[in-house]
């Protein structure tokens, strides 16, 4: 009876351990502040549109403990920075730049709209002049009445 109730109480402390997320210590304040800026700087990798501040993924928990590391190192933010891009790519940063490499990113969603309007408008050209013309309608309905007219006269 004592052994389970030892084995319990090991495996509700076990549980609380596992559950309790380990923050490090509490730097300076203004490591902190700093931190916090530069992580509203960076994209979180696996999530939509977030930045690393407000994501709640794994890997934004393993990128802040990785940033951390390196402020606590003593590299300045853009140190940190040009470490992260050179590992992940611009699309770490919230804000990427503007070169050769994200030209799609920046210009790729204006390039679809133009190419879709243009689209729209060659379709529409097209279907203006498939349509039948006033004077050809006006011809078909002469067509039908003599035919209409023709009929009635063989009856």
């Amino acid at each position: 009876m004592m052994r389970h109730a030892t084995a319990a109480a090991l495996a509700l402390i076990a549980a609380l351990a596992w559950a309790t997320k380990m923050e490090p210590p509490p730097a300076e304040a203004g490591l902190d502040a700093r931190l916090k800026k530069l992580e509203t700087e960076l994209r979180c990798l696996v999530c939509q549109n977030q930045t690393l501040a407000d994501s709640n993924a794994d890997l934004a928990d393993d990128l802040r403990r990785e940033v951390r590391a390196l402020a606590v190192a003593g590299k300045s933010d853009d140190e940190i920075k040009a470490y992260l891009v050179a590992r992940y790519g611009d699309f770490v940063l919230y804000d990427p730049p503007v070169k050769p490499l994200t030209w799609l990113l920046w210009f790729g969603p204006f390039a679809l709209a133009v190419g879709g309007g243009a689209v729209w408008w060659v379709i529409l050209k097209r279907r203006a002049q498939m349509a039948p013309k006033v004077a050809d309608i006006d011809a078909q309905a002469r067509g039908r009445e003599l035919l209409d007219r023709e009929d009635e006269g063989e009856r």
